[in-house]
């Protein structure tokens, strides 16, 4: 009993949202793998974030068969952490993988053959020591493979049980919408949709966030900061060390304009007056809408970790606030 009461408290911290009509529900925050997990970065910061997550309710760990550098390494390492930490508690997480990207060399080492996305699931699986997934996606859209062989590929990984749920990433709302109409008449359960999308990149709204409403299917946001524009490190201009100075960079130092510096101060004024910071404020934007499942968070400290889920102790935005935000980026 002891036990089972100490495990509610870590669930009483985070709050969770019904992942469109389904019977999961997804915390507020998932815990992205992209960076810091792979064989470059520190084994005992990977498994404190990890742990650090999950003891504040964080049950959904984000990954892809690519991540790392180098490809494979952040499956492999959460694998290692899993083993040793988080084995007794597989029930209460859910674990995601994708495939969609280069992984190997040749000709069916990317994109979104039925040959590429089962031998990248069964990669994934062994990388990570795990019988299966929770949910699988399709990384990215496959512009020459049939959509009826990608989503067959989706439909025979649920019935091998090698994934319990599919779903897709950076899909078109049409796409979207076909997809789900294969999926239904396969039988297959089509549950989130992973879009980009943050205050500075909507693309989302031009039908995509409508079309999962209709369909019934959940998402989870990534880039929630915008490559950390959307927080306060760019607000006096590019510092040495941040992303957009790194040569090779995600973010270039390009994006980092005149006009930008003074969105995010503007920005950062009205987060100040909410007691948030500018990207607690910025993740918070996105959870006021419900459509939104939850947002995929990548941090590479325990305290951006504590910082980002203080945010959802205040998701209310007032029209003025709103209004004010749109003003500021142009919307």
């Amino acid at each position: 009993m002891n036990q089972y009461i100490a495990q509610k408290d870590r669930y009483d911290k985070m709050q969770y949202r019904r992942c469109g009509k389904s019977g999961i529900k997804l915390p507020l925050l998932s815990l992205g793998l992209w960076h810091n997990f792979g064989d470059q970065d520190d084994f005992e910061n990977s498994r404190n974030l990890l742990r650090k997550a999950f003891d504040n309710g964080i049950t959904h760990f984000d990954l892809a068969n690519n991540y790392g550098p180098p490809y494979g390494s952040a499956e492999k390492n959460f694998g290692k952490i899993f083993q040793e930490d988080f084995k007794d508690y597989r029930d209460q997480l859910i674990i995601s993988t994708k495939a969609g990207w280069d992984m190997w060399p040749g000709p069916h080492g990317n994109f979104g053959s039925r040959k590429y996305l089962i031998a990248s699931l069964d990669q994934s699986l062994k990388r990570m020591g795990l019988e299966y997934v929770d949910i699988f996606y399709h990384h990215r859209p496959d512009p020459e493979t049939p959509l009826e062989e990608t989503m067959g590929a989706l439909d025979q990984i649920v019935r091998q049980g090698k994934a319990l749920y599919v779903g897709i990433s950076q899909y078109s709302a049409e796409d979207t919408l076909k997809a789900s109409e294969i999926l239904k008449d396969l039988g297959t359960p089509f549950l989130i949709h992973q879009p980009r999308y943050n205050m500075m990149d909507r693309w989302v709204e031009n039908g995509l966030l409508d079309t999962l409403e209709k369909v019934g299917i959940g998402s989870i946001v990534f880039s929630p900061l915008e490559q950390g524009i959307l927080t306060s490190k760019y607000l006096r201009g590019i510092p040495e060390d941040s992303r957009a100075a790194t040569e090779g960079s995600y973010l270039d130092k390009s994006q980092i304009t005149d006009e930008v510096v003074n969105q995010i101060q503007q920005l950062d004024k009205i987060a100040q007056n909410r007691d948030q910071s500018l990207a607690q404020m910025a993740v918070a934007w996105l959870l006021k809408d419900k459509r939104v499942t939850s947002v995929l968070v990548g941090v590479s400290k325990v305290s951006q970790l504590e910082d980002n889920i203080e945010a959802i102790k205040n998701l209310h935005f007032n029209d003025t606030e709103l209004k004010e935000i749109n003003t500021i980026l142009n919307y």
